[in-house]
């Protein structure tokens, strides 16, 4: 998708149920939204996923700089804006980390939780950046490329790293040289004091660009933070290290949305994820001393003690759902499940798919009776 937001048109992807946690990712320099892809894949499971190629990089377009680390935050904000999320937790690599820490400095309301990676309070002075800001101008982006990759990588004979080096060279130098200004320009003083939301830094422990002691420099500014260090990484783990770092990304967003201590109190915040917002105030404002505590058994007893178990995601225990609501003849729950997938991430195709086995093994004319009451729902969605 393409937003015009201010002065230029940003390019922007939006992965996983509508009403799920939102979660922005951002991409390092020289990069664009790609280098998150294996971590985008696992978070939208559960995560509304929001990646943004930054100004001058990728889709976006690269007016001339300089850039400064506000300009680049407000962006960010500004597609939140666009997309209508209030609220989000940030995550970024490199300057995309630097600028989700400006975004929480700037505006603290606007950020539920952090993730730097690889990242720093500022990025070695002046000198070293205008000397690569020199040789872009003067050579382009490929004048930097076999030092940058010497930093990003430790093997840069896999696949993957070759195919950050094809995002490198492919940046648009006005839009690479518009970032540098902004690492060039940035200072601690923007953020130190300013942050207090629940941040996991994150750091290769062979990052020569932004090393360990810099993510640690991070975590003394920011009261309450954790540090994980990924073993046998360098600047851009994302790739070479896709594991380590997608089981530090999700285990942060699980530590940040868990769920209240109370079975009822569970009940209520996964029913709301499950079902939306919207259906569950409606439920709520209809209450009546009749319904009343067979709401709270199911809260509690259902909600709050099955859908909340680890052992099964809550995309499985929605395919589950479908297809023994449809076995079952239960309808109008049923019709409910269905509209929930929207929030649980399940598909048109995956619905069709349990409806095939329930076809199966409980009876064509239950699968017929729910594919029909499937396309209906699914087409009143779509209205």
């Amino acid at each position: 998708m393409f937003c015009q937001l201010g002065d230029i048109a940003i390019h922007a992807q939006v992965e996983g149920p509508a009403d799920a946690p939102p979660v922005l990712l951002l991409h390092s320099l020289g990069t664009t939204l790609h280098m998150w892809d294996p971590q985008a894949a696992a978070l939208a499971r559960r995560h509304r996923v929001i990646r943004m190629d930054m100004r001058g990089h990728g889709l976006t377009e690269a007016p001339e700089g300089p850039y400064s680390m506000a300009m680049l935050a407000q962006d960010a904000l500004a597609l939140l804006d666009a997309l209508g999320i209030e609220r989000a937790h940030v995550g970024g690599v490199s300057i995309g980390g630097r600028i989700a820490l400006q975004m929480a400095a700037m505006a603290p309301q606007r950020v539920l939780s952090l993730m730097p990676c690889d990242t720093a309070l500022e990025f070695g002075g002046a000198a070293g950046w205008q000397e690569r800001i020199d040789m872009v101008t003067a050579g382009g982006v490929r004048a930097v490329a076999d030092m940058t990759m010497g930093r990003w990588v430790l093997d840069q004979s896999l696949a993957s790293s070759k195919g950050l080096r094809r995002m490198l060279v492919g940046t648009d130098p006005q839009g690479w040289l518009g970032c540098a200004m902004a690492l060039r320009d940035c200072t601690a003083a923007d953020i130190l004091g300013k942050i207090a939301c629940p941040t996991t830094v994150v750091v290769g422990d062979r990052d020569p660009s932004t090393p360990p002691s810099a993510a640690q420099a991070i975590q003394a500014a920011i009261p309450g933070s954790t540090l994980v260090t990924i073993r046998d990484a360098a600047h851009i783990p994302n790739l070479e290290q896709e594991h380590a770092m997608t089981r530090a990304i999700l285990q942060h967003m699980e530590a940040v949305t868990a769920l209240p201590a109370t079975a009822a109190e569970a009940g209520l915040v996964m029913r709301r994820r499950v079902l939306g917002e919207a259906h569950v105030a409606r439920s709520e404002a209809a209450l009546t001393p009749l319904d009343a505590p067979f709401r709270d058994f199911i809260l509690e007893g259902v909600w709050g003690r099955v859908w909340t178990r680890p052992g099964l995601s809550v995309r499985d225990r929605s395919l589950l759902c479908l297809g023994i609501l449809s076995a079952l003849h239960h309808h109008d729950e049923f019709r409910l499940h269905v509209r929930a997938t929207r929030n649980t991430g399940v598909t048109p195709e995956e619905i069709a798919e349990v409806l095939l086995q329930v076809a199966a093994y409980a009876g064509v004319p239950s699968a017929n009776t729910a594919l029909r009451i499937a396309k209906e729902t699914l087409n009143e969605m779509e209205g």
